[in-house]
């Protein structure tokens, strides 16, 4: 493989593994759906569609990386996570990811159900787990929105990559002679570097947001910070 990316190119993976995907991308996105009807409000539906446009901006601005020999760029889980929310952010990334294969060639079309699966699924539900634990134990100040923010995008890149490095054992076209831990090795280490930046963009990109409109940070909202224990009144004292 010339090069390691996280958008997966046809070809790469069998058709029987990729209609498997397809299927599983297909039902997590119906499911998005019915739970995003939920959250879209006026304030929401404006901010998925800036969401979705901001995502497939900077995905066009690439980084190298070069210890590994590859580029990176944004892949958005944990921005949209935050923004718009795990359902809502999930179909935006989708969304990205469906116009980017169809009309920029960007990640073969009939492994559609494996990209998605990587970036809008596990992605963002890796990150959205991450950002619901971190607002509960970081103070809700500016540096404890952008370590959350940082720690979420970092996770949620190398652990999608690793969702990759499974559907290639699954049914990778190559033969990689029994070498999957050295795949598994290179995507964990590059993705690593490129999670940084998706890290520092992340990061940056919601502090900004949370400075002029909190109220359009969908984590501070949804996520309330827990209620502190009460002490029942006993014996009449109160």
């Amino acid at each position: 493989m010339e090069t390691l990316a996280m958008h997966i190119s046809n070809g790469i993976i069998n058709g029987p593994v990729a209609a498997i995907f397809a299927v599983l991308a297909l039902a997590a996105m119906a499911f998005c759906v019915m739970r995003g009807r939920q959250d879209l409000d006026d304030r929401l539906a404006p901010m998925a569609g800036l969401v979705a446009a901001f995502i497939f901006a900077v995905q066009m601005l690439n980084f190298p990386i070069f210890t590994a020999g590859v580029s990176g760029h944004l892949l958005g889980g944990a921005l949209a996570a935050m923004l718009v929310g795990p359902w809502v952010g999930a179909l935006c990334v989708a969304v990205v990811l469906v116009v980017q294969a169809l009309v920029f060639g960007d990640g073969g079309v009939a492994m559609l159900g494996l990209n998605i699966t990587n970036m809008a699924v596990v992605g963002i539900a890796v990150a959205y787990l991450l950002i619901a634990l971190l607002l509960r134990v970081l103070p809700r100040t500016t540096t404890g929105l952008a370590v959350t923010a940082f720690v979420a995008a970092l996770v949620s890149v190398v652990v999608a990559a690793m969702g990759f490095v499974v559907q290639y054992w699954l049914g990778g076209t190559t033969d990689l002679g029994g070498n999957l831990a050295g795949l598994a090795g290179t995507m964990a280490v590059s993705h690593l570097f490129i999670g940084i930046g998706e890290g520092l963009i992340t990061a940056t990109t919601v502090v900004t947001v949370a400075k002029v409109r909190p109220d359009l940070v969908y984590a501070l909202r949804a996520l309330k910070p827990a209620a502190p224990a009460t002490v029942p009144a006993v014996g009449g004292v109160r």
